[in-house]
């Protein structure tokens, strides 16, 4: 394994005088005392002692009635022109559990949830959970074989998608025999049956204040009870649906709230807890980062969200004036263009206190700028939809001092640095395979008992990030063992994609590499061979793969190699000497 210098890099920026006042260990040791918001004890969890947080819900819909006592009359969700309160959400998630409950679902039932960021998406999350079935987020993005893969692997029984979404599945009902009932939202016109309309059931948003005062279904539901599957891809190119607990998804209800006290007593401030916020959530609630940490930590402390229809950052700039965000990012591909866009400085920034994102390599001069032109804290983070979002964070100072660095672990997480086979520990400042352990680990991969014995080992999960650790505890991602770009914050697993390309009659040898990109982090490219007395163009390889799969994981940029790849010793092909035959789009990256 190599060794890289383990020096602070120089701050992008001048830090207060005397920072840090206190050290992670000093703050750790004073909020998580007994008796403290983020006080801790030991489970055991399928046979591993863990720490977890006391005070943490145990379940979602003990997370539900808690925000609705505490936070009824706040305003929950704003979308175009509705506002919802979180007493109309908890309305209509109760009547909606009712209705799911008459439509035959039951605990452990897959509950399938297709739709694009809108009011509705946590009215279905939480009453099927409150059910206790199994909530199946799907990437709202994906095509609809890619959508019925989803469901037909997660044997899923009832389906809750947008008309969007109904579109690109109804033509594959026919793949799908173990689909009941589905549940359409916002559709335009009538619906042929299995279709039924959501606002037959409980109206439409709008509406939700006047539904009747229920409460959620009486059912016992234990933290470590199954609840969602949130599907992430394999290097075999098949996407893996990772089981998710009641426990794994709420540990990330307490991680931001940490991560802003640890940053206050590290200026030497004295700690508070945090008020509520408006954020601009502009990541879909499909992915992890947006469900189990934006929305969960949202009901706990009363935030109110924004949607977005879709992204585009003219109409953000005119979302956080109007509605006074505080917070808002997700990848940096988001905090870039909102920097970069002409008409920034027409519109009244001035609330912004946080750009937070994840999910995708970011510049040093990125952190510089979010701090020098928005006047906002920069925050980023660590996590993967097997750790259920949440392990580090990284924020304002720390993360000024540290741009390098995705931050430390939470105090109920633990990091350690492995050689190759996992057979060994690395010492501090040594790069190997990241492992992470704690609460928020999620059980294992549905219906894959190899992969699962794979990666999850007596409670650790190997993540495949390459990457080393400081004295201090700071995680540093060096690389990345498995075979993924992220682009925007999209994961995209080159063999995916290979495949596709493979599928093509003339493509005899393929390969797909990221290419760094300075806002979207990364670019995918390809590189292939043609078979001989072939030919294909990059346009129409581009038109292959983009019938196949998702817009985003086609190729930007596809190279054509006189010869087969180089590949070495093992037969694997070298992909770093693939590199060089885009240099002209790595430059124009900057």
């Amino acid at each position: 394994m190599a060794t890289e210098q383990t020096s602070i890099p120089d701050p992008l920026t001048h830090l207060p005088d005397g920072w840090p006042k206190a050290s992670l260990g000093a703050i750790e040791a004073m909020l998580c005392a007994p008796g403290q918001p983020f006080e801790m004890q030991a489970e055991t969890i399928r046979g591993v002692p863990t720490r977890t947080w006391k005070n943490q819900p145990p379940s979602l819909p003990a997370l539900a009635r808690m925000a609705r006592a505490a936070h009824g009359d706040r305003t929950f969700i704003v979308y175009e022109e509705e506002r919802i309160s979180y007493e109309a959400w908890f309305r209509a998630t109760a009547a909606l559990a009712a209705e799911l409950s008459e439509l035959g679902v039951r605990r452990g039932d897959r509950v399938a949830l297709a739709m694009r960021n809108l009011p509705e998406w946590p009215v279905i999350f939480f009453a099927a959970a409150s059910l206790g079935a199994i909530v199946v987020p799907l990437n709202a993005w994906w095509t609809g074989a890619e959508l019925t893969y989803g469901l037909a692997h997660s044997e899923t029984s009832l389906l809750v998608c947008d008309a969007e979404r109904w579109e690109r599945i109804q033509p594959h009902l026919s793949e799908l025999p173990l689909l009941g009932p589905v549940i359409v939202s916002r559709a335009k016109g009538e619906l042929a049956s299995p279709a039924i309309a959501l606002e037959s059931l409980i109206g439409a948003p709008p509406g939700y204040a006047a539904l009747p005062d229920a409460d959620l279904p009486e059912i016992a539901i234990a933290p470590d009870d199954d609840a969602t599957i949130f599907y992430t891809s394999g290097t075999t190119g098949l996407p893996k649906g990772a089981i998710g607990t009641h426990r794994n998804i709420l540990t990330c209800v307490m991680a931001s709230a940490y991560a802003a006290l640890r940053s206050v007593m590290r200026r030497g401030e004295a700690p508070a807890l945090p008020e509520p916020k408006t954020i601009l959530t502009v990541i879909p609630m499909f992915h992890v980062t947006a469900c189990n940490s934006t929305l969960m930590g949202t009901l706990a402390a009363g935030h109110t969200l924004v949607f977005m229809r879709r992204w585009d950052a003219g109409q953000a700039l005119g979302l956080i004036e109007r509605e006074r965000v505080n917070i808002t990012g997700g990848v940096p591909t988001i905090a870039w263009q909102l920097l970069e866009h002409p008409d920034r400085a027409r519109h009244d920034l001035s609330s912004l206190e946080t750009i937070a994102y994840g999910g995708a390599p970011s510049a040093p001069d990125l952190v510089r700028r979010i701090q020098r032109d928005l006047g906002a804290a920069p925050s980023n983070g660590w996590g993967m939809t097997e750790t259920s979002a949440t392990v580090t964070l990284h924020v304002a100072e720390d993360y000024l001092h540290r741009p390098e660095s995705c931050g430390p672990a939470l105090p109920v997480s633990t990091l350690k640095i492995m050689n190759e086979d996992g057979t060994r520990e690395l010492p501090i400042g040594e790069v190997g395979e990241l492992w992470a352990a704690g609460p928020q680990i999620v059980k294992g991969y549905w219906r894959d008992p190899e992969a699962t014995a794979r990666t999850f080992i007596d409670g650790w999960v190997r993540t495949g990030d390459m990457a080393r650790l400081d004295a201090e505890g700071f995680c540093f991602i060096v690389d990345r063992a498995k075979d993924v770009v992220i682009r925007g914050g999209e994961n995209i697993y080159s063999t995916e994609v290979e495949n596709a390309l493979y599928a093509h009659p003339a493509v005899t040898d393929a390969a797909v590499i990221g290419l760094p990109h300075r806002t979207l982090g990364e670019e995918l490219a390809a590189v292939v061979h043609l078979a001989r007395g072939t030919s294909a163009t990059e346009a129409e390889l581009q038109d292959w793969v983009r019938a196949r799969l998702a817009g985003f994981k086609v190729p930007a940029y596809i190279r054509f190699h006189p010869e087969t790849l180089p590949r070495n010793a093992n037969g694997k092909i070298m992909k770093k000497e693939l590199a060089p035959l885009f240099e002209r789009e790595r430059e124009a990256a900057g």
